[in-house]
């Protein structure tokens, strides 16, 4: 879909043939980005299940990560479609809920997946995985795998992008307290007075933002032997930085995601272990509540304690720790993002 004069037309295209559907449910998924593995693997998830069920599936895209723009606009198409429910990956996750709002106001569930809108109630449900937990575990494991040298670590943080509240906080914050920092305000990173924290910088999730954030960072101090990662994609860029220097064997990199080429490059040793999540799932049964919905007007419950349905989340690794549950890489292969 190209873009925002795309989704325009289309609107008035849909709206002119909702009449001729009224028994069909329409649903409506809108991604971050239409290029990167995950969404794409969401993509995947979802269709297979719409198709599974007799559900007509539109599918919209941003340009680049952050881009709100295009987002709101694929709502105003949903809204124009008549569609019964929007799964939806917000860049921004307090500037879009007028949006949802007034799908709602038309009749509209609207399900957030892998990223709590802001205020994480605005949507009907949220299907994410329990990204402070994923951090969490890289953290652990990090910790772990460094024993007493923990206390010395000098640790790079290469984040998504400069919003908080996101997914990139939880994650970040999670790897703090699985590491043993005192992370004061789990809604924001930069606070924290830990002296082994280096820095900063941010990726936007992807391997050239990998790439130039860790040169910045080895700028900053090229003694770094710890690395977390938002995403798998800019471990690979952090990696690529570290490797030029010569410093790729002694420097630790974790990550979260465990998409198939992550889970690789933990085989190939570029990565030492990540938390493994399942996109395609989450998708998948957020079709299956829109289905729910559209028949009986049921909305899906969260997981027992917490506020959002769970997807699950494993600690992928070929060097296992005591004390933190993880998967072989050979598991982590079998279950990527299934």
């Amino acid at each position: 879909m190209r873009y925002a004069t795309a989704i325009s037309a289309l609107a008035l295209a849909v709206a002119g043939n909702t009449a001729m559907a009224q028994d069909q449910t329409t649903a409506c998924l809108i991604t971050k980005t239409d290029t990167n593995p995950f969404f794409v693997k969401m993509r995947e998830g979802a269709q297979q299940k719409a198709d599974e069920l007799g559900i007509e599936l539109m599918n919209f895209a941003g340009q680049y990560d952050g881009d709100h723009e295009t987002q709101a606009q694929a709502i105003e198409t949903c809204i124009a479609a008549g569609a019964d429910g929007i799964l939806l990956l917000a860049s921004d996750t307090s500037s879009i809920v007028s949006s949802v709002e007034q799908a709602q106001e038309a009749g509209a569930i609207v399900i957030a997946l892998d990223t709590p809108l802001s205020p994480a109630d605005a949507a009907d449900a949220t299907f994410a995985t329990d990204n402070f937990r994923a951090g969490e575990l890289i953290g652990q494991w990090a910790a772990a795998k460094l024993g007493d040298e923990a206390e010395n670590a000098r640790i790079a943080f290469l984040d998504l992008n400069v919003s908080q509240p996101t997914v990139g906080v939880l994650r970040d914050q999670g790897f703090m307290q699985g590491f043993g920092i005192d992370i004061k305000d789990p809604a924001r990173y930069g606070d924290e007075d830990d002296p082994r924290i280096v820095g900063h910088d941010v990726t936007q999730g992807n391997e050239e933002g990998g790439r130039r954030a860790m040169e910045n960072l080895l700028a900053q101090d090229p003694n770094i032997n710890v690395v977390y990662t938002i995403n798998e994609p800019a471990a690979a860029g952090a990696y690529e930085a570290l490797d030029a220097l010569g410093r790729a064997g002694d420097v630790m990199i974790v990550s979260v995601d465990g998409g198939c080429p992550g889970v690789q490059n933990i085989r190939d040793g570029v990565i030492g272990a990540t938390a493994q999540q399942y996109p395609l799932d989450m998708a998948s049964l957020g079709i299956e509540a829109i289905h729910q919905y559209a028949q009986d007007g049921t909305l899906p419950q969260p997981t027992e304690g917490k506020d959002f349905f769970d997807t699950g989340v494993e600690l992928v690794t070929n060097e296992p720790v005591e004390g933190v549950a993880s998967i072989t890489v050979d598991e982590g292969m079998e279950r990527c993002w299934g």
